[in-house]
């Protein structure tokens, strides 16, 4: 990691937000740690993001599961691939088809929709843009809406891929706390 973690909040709404983000994850995530709590007014922006990935796609949610974790993926983001997984793994239970990712292209388990989607983000992340034929792929599978929230989410997966990153945010262990997280609750 290229910057120290800052353990201890500066302000009583950063002790809140780490708590609340402590009760959510298990810990607080290192991307709090290192961006939020040195730039704290780059905390709105997060949170709408985080919402709008959350709660504002109509698209299926292992579908954007998926996504989330190839496009972090393609991007070598550690971090993102780890919260995207642990993410998988408390809504869906399993991480079965996310572990076939590197396979999507000729693997069973994944639909036609879901390559044409898979294909487009991929491409997308890589180059900035997508060739006439993916795109033609993705449409034969996708509504206009669902083609924008498709690009919307790889837009704004892009956006924390290229924060970690750079700053050398590596994984935080998170899926292995969604486990433990079940077991306390029982």
């Amino acid at each position: 990691m290229r910057l120290n973690p800052i353990e201890q909040p500066r302000g009583l709404m950063m002790t809140l937000v780490f708590w609340m983000i402590r009760r959510k994850f298990g810990k607080v995530i290192t991307p709090m740690k290192v961006v939020t709590a040195r730039v704290p007014k780059s905390m709105g922006v997060t949170y709408e993001i985080s919402k709008m990935m959350e709660n504002g796609f109509s698209l299926d949610k292992e579908l954007q599961f998926l996504l989330h974790t190839h496009i972090s993926q393609v991007n070598e983001c550690s971090f993102c691939i780890d919260i995207a997984r642990a993410m998988t793994l408390r809504e869906c239970g399993s991480l079965e088809k996310i572990e076939k990712l590197p396979r999507y292209r000729d693997d069973s388990a994944f639909t036609p929709a879901e390559r044409a989607a898979l294909a487009y983000v991929e491409e997308v992340s890589r180059t900035k843009t997508a060739s006439d034929t993916t795109f033609e792929e993705l449409r034969r599978h996708f509504s206009e809406e669902h083609i924008v929230e498709i690009t919307l989410l790889n837009a704004l997966e892009n956006y924390y891929n290229l924060i970690n990153r750079p700053l050398g945010i590596g994984s935080d262990g998170l899926c292995a706390l969604v486990p433990q997280k079940a077991a306390a609750r029982s």
